[in-house]
């Protein structure tokens, strides 16, 4: 038996020998007609005289970057419990440049009632995965200086969320250094009744009646002025959208997004008290008020706890940085800054910003939609028929629409946002693991 293996053996070197050759050596031109990868990758860019996306001028001229890359895609699903970094230190003794509780990153489900198994079962795509250093004259050994570092990717697809629950409290991302840019999102607030009265505006509001007296039309409109009013604004819609926005800096606690919107049709009943001279004579006008605002435009500030922001959807570039001066990495929008810096360069995606409570409507709010409600009172007269038994005697005055063109400030402040909705990274329902 073991003849016959050592002949079989024998049989096969001679056979495979046949088709054996030995290595080549290749000049320059056929080397280049050779296609290949690899799986490391190492690059050299000098740095030079730029300016940055913000217009900051950023002098790198005696800088280079050394980048040592990973060709290849990466799967990852990770938690991490808190991730600290830079506190204290150069950027001040208070707080930390980066300072997340339960930071989650794993790849989106395509289905968007995902449970928490099933996000678990995902991981998040980083592809061409590389570590580059910052040197500071890297032509001269004497003087070469290290002036950071930063781990990067060409791209990360994938969903990463911090906290455990999109509530009212803050929770999660608490301090945040680095450049984002959100992309367009949009909303739709909803408000809540409140009543409008002189106590809330501190100012009158102003109109005109006509009608008939004693069967003949009076020519001049009568006019009114009424501090003792108490109109009770009914809930309504106001769909708005937030351009992209660019949120960068040091040790960020909150965000302000800028906005505009529109508010739907807002209904409106209660009553009006008030005195018109007819004839010669003051006349109580006391009447129930009904009627509806249409055309508010409104400038929306958000201003946001980014302990209120949870979920980031991803499909951009993305880099953590080291850095003991301001620097503008290769292909970064802006310099970072000195200290830990944590840079998405594509828009990154928020969701819907659609508030999840309804919404007040401030006293502020109220004063400058007053303007509005006079001019198209006093100028769009309205009718109420005889003027001694409609008038005056009667219970009713139905305004209808008031056209209001003002624009209005409407802040909004630490919203919970349905977009921010989102499933532990966890199999069996945990919060965090």
């Amino acid at each position: 038996m073991r003849r016959k293996v050592l002949s079989s053996l024998t049989l096969l070197t001679i056979t495979m020998s046949g088709f054996t050759h030995a290595m080549i050596a290749l000049d320059d031109e056929s080397l280049s007609k050779v296609d290949g990868q690899a799986l490391l990758s190492m690059e050299y860019t000098q740095g030079y005289n730029s300016v940055d996306d913000s217009g900051q001028a950023i002098d790198q001229s005696s800088v280079g970057f050394y980048k040592l890359g990973l060709e290849a895609e990466m799967e990852l699903n990770a938690n991490i419990k808190k991730l600290q970094l830079g506190c204290g230190g150069i950027n001040g003794s208070k707080g930390c440049d980066i300072d997340i509780d339960h930071i989650s990153l794993s790849g989106l489900p395509s289905d968007s009632n995902y449970t928490s198994d099933q996000r678990a079962a995902t991981s998040a795509l980083i592809t061409n995965p590389f570590v580059e250093f910052a040197v500071k004259n890297p032509n001269s050994a004497a003087k070469r200086e290290v002036l950071g570092f930063r781990l990067s990717a060409e791209k990360i697809a994938g969903l990463m969320t911090m906290g455990t629950e999109n509530s009212n409290d803050p929770n999660g991302l608490k301090s945040f250094s680095g450049y984002m840019k959100t992309k367009a999102s949009s909303g739709v607030a909803t408000t809540a009744e409140r009543v409008m009265d002189y106590a809330a505006t501190g100012q009158y509001i102003e109109g005109a009646v006509k009608g008939t007296l004693f069967g003949a039309e009076v020519n001049s409109p009568l006019h009114y002025k009424a501090n003792k009013y108490s109109l009770n604004l009914k809930s309504t819609s106001a769909p708005f959208t937030i351009p992209s926005t660019v949120i960068t800096g040091n040790r960020k606690t909150s965000v302000e997004l800028k906005g505009t919107g529109t508010v739907d049709r807002l209904d409106f009943s209660g009553p009006l008290e008030a005195q018109i001279a007819l004839a010669g004579v003051n006349i109580n006008l006391n009447k129930n008020v009904t009627g509806y605002l249409t055309g508010l435009q409104t400038d929306i500030t958000v201003k946001q706890n980014l302990g209120l922001i949870h979920a980031l959807y991803l499909n951009n570039p993305a880099s953590l940085s080291l850095q003991a001066q301001q620097i503008l990495w290769p292909g970064a929008s802006v310099a970072a800054d000195k200290g830990w810096w944590l840079a998405m360069e594509d828009e990154v995606d928020l969701g819907s910003i659609t508030p999840t409570d309804k919404v007040a409507i401030t006293n502020e709010v109220l004063k400058q939609t007053i303007a509005g409600i006079n001019h198209d009172l006093s100028t769009n007269v309205r009718s109420c028929g005889d003027l001694i038994f409609g008038c005056v005697a009667g219970s009713d005055l139905d305004v209808k629409e008031i056209k209001n063109p003002s624009l209005i400030n409407f802040p909004l402040n630490n919203l919970k946002l349905s977009g921010q909705e989102f499933r532990s990274n966890c199999f069996g329902g945990l919060k965090f693991c």
